[in-house]
């Protein structure tokens, strides 16, 4: 064991202590009926009827006078005084309350009492050990001033170390442990909205012999049985749409993508997602679904359609406007796209310092025109729809007009957050705007992708009308929560590495 302290020297000694009394101090498991929720929704039943109680939970508080131990114990739902007093417990027992430290999870049996102050607890009958904590917990340090006010120091909260001791993190903030409850809540409530509309939810493969279903660089890996070089999914859009032309007429994903490019506040190389695709569906029907979803997703967090997201108000009660790009473009710069001339729409972004990355499109040069002058106005909730041709290879020609596609973006406090189209179905088209970009790929434009035969080859044989939407989760999950970072949400964020860790590597 590494960087031994005081602390850490004095629990080992406790440690060896409990072995000597005969005592296993990680036993295989203990017998658990209630927990600290069960028993404060029951207090008052427990208290009349003395009914045995067995409880369990890590000690957060430790306070002993004497013969009389007064302890806070957390669990799952919460935290639940127990006190032990030496004429209650066997002597034995009592032994191994004075060797207890903040950190250790003991398991205990009794009933249900109020102390003199009136704090409902358990009277402890009997308690073992269930594992003896080695290092010390950073628990929090209080104290009362001279006003009478209660002062917090030494709280768990540099940033860093909240993400890399994200077990420590959950102990000790009960607010973090509040934004993992949220994110089940809001997963499941997405489930839960699409099995009611009859899609069937689907696995498909992490690591892909191509990668595409994005424009995005992806993480590559070698499997050496059947030497061959693998990607690790940047998204699975490709092989959803394959389930569609097997007559899989509803189905979605919840996935774990990969992209290997920059980590900043909204973005992470690694990150989860939601995909879900309707036969015989357009992007109209899947607007509907997908305010449908984040309002239900912000009730069940949230209890109400309205949050506050950094002092915001927003509101998520559907149905949402609907913009098309041109009439952002025109709403937020005052300019008429389509009637201005490619050398305008330059001078646009030459004057707004833009400059446009690979060759020059037209349409790839409204979409930077919008993004500059357009997201950061999109507080609340709305769908940008109609997009230039040259944003997707992937999407259905606009029904009124060759110049756009049937996509659509929503946004949320200037961010996007998913994304979603009539689908693409017709083979020789779609062969031929993936060979269209791969050409460009061949040119040294970033963030192509290669050609997927065998996609081609499913749609191909057939594939209906379809309407497809992508949502990432962790987005939703910072705004539906209030959190500032990506890393806020993930339980266990990518960090560069400690020296330590680097050196430990090597």
């Amino acid at each position: 064991m590494k960087d031994k302290n005081d602390q850490v020297v004095a629990r080992l000694n406790k440690l060896e202590r409990i072995r000597e009394m005969g005592l296993n101090p990680y036993p295989h498991k203990f017998e658990l009926c209630h927990d600290s929720a069960a028993l404060l929704a029951e207090k008052d039943k427990l208290l009349e009827s003395e009914e045995s109680i067995s409880f369990a939970g890590r000690i957060v508080r430790y306070n002993r006078k004497g013969k009389m131990c007064f302890m806070h114990l957390k669990d799952q739902h919460g935290r639940l005084q127990v006190v032990a007093a030496a004429s209650l417990v066997s002597p034995e027992d009592y032994e191994v309350v004075k060797i207890l430290d903040i950190g250790d999870w003991i398991g205990v049996r009794g009933s249900m009492f109020t102390t003199r102050k009136g704090e409902y607890s358990v009277k402890v009958l009997g308690l073992e050990m269930l594992s003896k904590a080695v290092r010390p917990l950073p628990i929090p340090k209080e104290k009362i001033d001279e006003q009478g006010n209660r002062v917090i120091f030494d709280e768990f909260k540099d940033v860093e170390t909240r993400y890399r001791q994200r077990y420590l993190d959950l102990v000790l903030n009960d607010d973090v442990r509040d934004v993992f409850y949220k994110r089940s809540r809001i997963v499941q409530t997405i489930r839960e909205y699409l099995l009611a509309q009859n899609y069937l939810e689907v696995e498909t493969p992490t690591l892909q012999p191509v990668y595409g279903g994005a424009n995005a660089r992806p993480f590559s890996t070698h499997h050496n049985a059947a030497d061959m070089t693998l990607y690790l999914r940047v998204a699975n859009e490709l092989y959803l749409k394959r389930c569609i032309v097997g007559g899989l007429d509803r189905v979605f994903e919840f996935t774990k993508n990969f992209r290997n490019e920059g980590m900043d506040r909204t973005h992470s190389p690694e990150f989860s997602s939601i995909e879900f695709y309707e036969a015989y569906a357009d992007y109209n029907d899947m607007m509907v679904h997908f305010e449908n979803i984040w309002e239900k997703a912000c009730v069940a967090a949230n209890g109400s359609t309205k949050i506050e997201y950094q002092s915001q108000e927003i509101d998520f009660k559907a149905p949402w406007p609907r913009l098309t790009v041109y009439e952002a473009i025109k709403k937020y710069a005052d300019l008429e796209v389509e009637s201005m001339n490619d050398d305008e729409i330059r001078a646009e972004l030459d004057k707004r310092n833009v400059e446009l990355e690979g060759e020059w499109m037209r349409g790839r040069a409204i979409l930077e025109l919008f993004e500059v002058t357009c997201e950061h106005h999109l507080i609340q909730p709305t769908f940008i729809i109609d997009f230039p041709k040259e944003s997707t290879p992937l999407c259905k020609e606009h029904r009124e007009n060759p110049d756009l596609v049937e996509q659509f973006e929503p946004y949320v406090n200037g961010w996007e957050v998913g994304n979603a189209y009539s689908e693409l179905n017709d083979p020789l088209r779609q062969r031929e705007l993936l060979e269209e970009q791969l050409e460009r790929g061949r040119g040294g434009e970033d963030e192509t992708h290669p050609m997927d035969e065998n996609f081609l080859h499913a749609i191909e044989c057939g594939m209906p009308p379809t309407g497809g939407v992508g949502i990432g989760i962790d987005r939703m999950i910072m705004l539906l929560t209030n959190q500032q970072t990506i890393r806020d949400v993930q339980l266990f964020p990518l960090m560069k590495p400690e020296h330590s860790e680097t050196s430990a590597a090597e």
